[in-house]
């Protein structure tokens, strides 16, 4: 094979049978696995590159004519995140992580949603990158007809290469087969049974309770499986590249012809069918039906401020990119070594940048995953929880929670007077308010279904009472709460007040058996 056409590559560092010390990254020795299914590191960025492409452009532009797609972009170093990153109508994805990295990518892997442009990987390799990966469908440059077409239109045509992309592509090839950097294609296949946990998981989180809660007659399943086969829809339009035989004749234009044949080819497709699968059932966890994240006065008083609430602060991020920063804490949480509960968080600020980037503004701080002490082999601590009756086997003492993950691994320091945005997927308990507090954090983006609970070696009392740093809770819209009931709690009608609202039911049951209409999903 070429230089970087390898087969689907397996991270040696992670999993590979020649691993003799324990790795700082994973935090613990993952050949051991838990009581639930664990996304690995691969998957993990790859996912994180791929939901990076979608993140919503505050600014759309009509760019149909232009052969230029988005890309995402993650950017690792010691095997931890450092910059999450994605394309704008004139910023490319590899140059973002250029002007905000510079010289530091030195020695750093980057994982993209699809082979860059020969513009950005010139750059990229000059600046020392150790790994370049890449998804394999339609590269930056497309190999598409560039016409302003839908994509499902070219599943029954040939691939029309362009001059454009024809010159890309053999830059491309040029600069990898002379490049210190190894670049080629990373895809592994899924953990067995991780896809079914992820669903049924995605399905009863905290984000779909709260929405079963707030509106006891909705069937939650459905709602959830339409809005699974919603996002499957259109990551398969994006990523899968369409027909077999389009996506063959575009690897042979990339110079992947390895790629192309059996097994390979039918193991390529099936590893991003089963990835672009699992990345649905994430986002379909947190569904945008009715329900966003909204501050937590009450409104019963002061109705006038519904309309107040809907739109962001104007150093906060609209309900898009808080719906996508929560999924990117979602994917995370994949990746813990809790064998009960998975909690993801993701650190971002509102730096002040000399230009436009595909994130509006916003810099990635740290991201985390609830884990064990790095170093830790698994299970060498103990794994119960507050049902054990012996409090020795309980693990609340021993594990280090997803916040604090994310602010001991940042990138960067959180500068006094920047806003910093904490999305974490679950309500921060009392050990970890002060640690935010004095971490400068300015705004919280969470679900408040354990909130005012105390469990003995864990307690969520403090959230509720958090001053100086804004709140933004899961919850149903205001404008619906405070036209629908006037018995509101905290702009909604929520668990505390569902009796009013039940009254006017016979019963769940019935309900359920209703025709629900969905709107659509912005």
């Amino acid at each position: 094979m070429e230089k970087g056409e390898q087969r689907n590559h397996v991270d040696r560092d992670e999993c590979g049978p020649d691993r003799k010390k324990k790795s700082s990254c994973c935090q613990t020795d993952c050949r051991i696995q838990g009581h639930a299914p664990r996304l690995s590191q691969v998957n993990l960025f790859t996912l994180l590159s791929l939901w990076m492409e979608v993140f919503p452009q505050e600014q759309h532009e009509d760019n149909n004519n232009s052969q230029i797609q988005g890309v995402g972009l993650v950017v690792v170093r010691d095997n931890k995140v450092v910059g999450l990153h994605c394309s704008e109508a004139e910023l490319h994805a590899g140059q973002a992580a250029i002007i905000q990295h510079g010289n530091h990518l030195e020695n750093c892997q980057l994982y993209f949603s699809r082979r860059p442009c020969a513009t950005c990987l010139k750059m990229i390799i000059n600046a020392g990158v150790s790994r370049i990966f890449f998804w394999p469908g339609d590269p930056e440059i497309s190999m598409l007809k560039s016409n302003s077409s839908k994509r499902s239109q070219f599943h029954s045509q040939p691939v029309v290469i362009t001059e454009e992309a024809a010159l890309d592509a053999v830059a491309t090839e040029m600069l990898k087969s002379n490049s210190c950097s190894h670049i080629c294609v990373l895809l592994q296949p899924l953990t067995p049974g991780l896809a079914q946990f992820v669903q049924e998981t995605s399905r009863e989180c905290d984000f779909m309770e709260r929405v079963s809660e707030d509106q006891p007659c909705l069937d939650t399943v459905e709602l959830f499986n339409k809005e699974r086969r919603r996002h499957l829809g259109d990551f398969c339009e994006k990523f899968l590249v369409g027909s077999a035989q389009q996506h063959r004749e575009i690897l042979t234009h990339m110079g992947l012809k390895n790629f192309c044949l059996e097994p390979y080819f039918y193991n390529l497709r099936h590893n991003m069918r089963e990835l672009v699968e699992l990345l649905a059932s994430v986002a379909a966890g947190v569904p945008q039906h009715h329900h966003g994240f909204y501050r937590g006065q009450c409104l019963a008083k002061e109705p006038s401020l519904a309309n107040a609430l809907l739109l962001p602060p104007c150093d906060g991020v609209s309900q898009k990119v808080a719906h996508h920063c929560i999924v990117q804490a979602r994917l995370l949480s994949y990746r813990t070594e809790d064998p009960k509960v998975g909690v993801g968080a993701v650190i971002w600020t509102r730096g002040r940048t000399a230009g436009s980037d595909g994130v509006g503004g916003l810099c990635l701080i740290g991201c985390g995953y609830n884990a064990y002490p790095a170093g830790s082999q698994y299970a060498e601590y103990p794994q119960m929880d507050d049902k054990q009756e012996d409090r020795q086997k309980r693990k609340y003492r021993y594990i280090i929670h997803a916040e604090q993950n994310a602010l001991t691994f940042r990138a960067r320091d959180i500068r006094v007077g920047e806003p910093t945005l904490l999305f974490v997927t679950k309500c921060p308990c009392d050990e970890c308010i002060p640690l935010i507090r004095g971490a400068g954090i300015t705004h919280i983006y969470t679900t408040d279904q354990d909130k005012d609970k105390d469990k003995g070696d864990i307690s969520y009392l403090r959230f509720s009472s958090l001053k100086g740093i804004k709140n933004f809770t899961w919850q149903r819209s205001p404008s619906l709460c405070s036209a629908s009931s006037p018995h509101a709690t905290n702009g909604c009608v929520g668990k505390h007040s569902l009796e009013t609202e039940t009254e006017n039911h016979s019963s769940k049951k019935q309900c359920n058996g209703r025709s629900h209409t969905f709107p659509s999903v912005n």
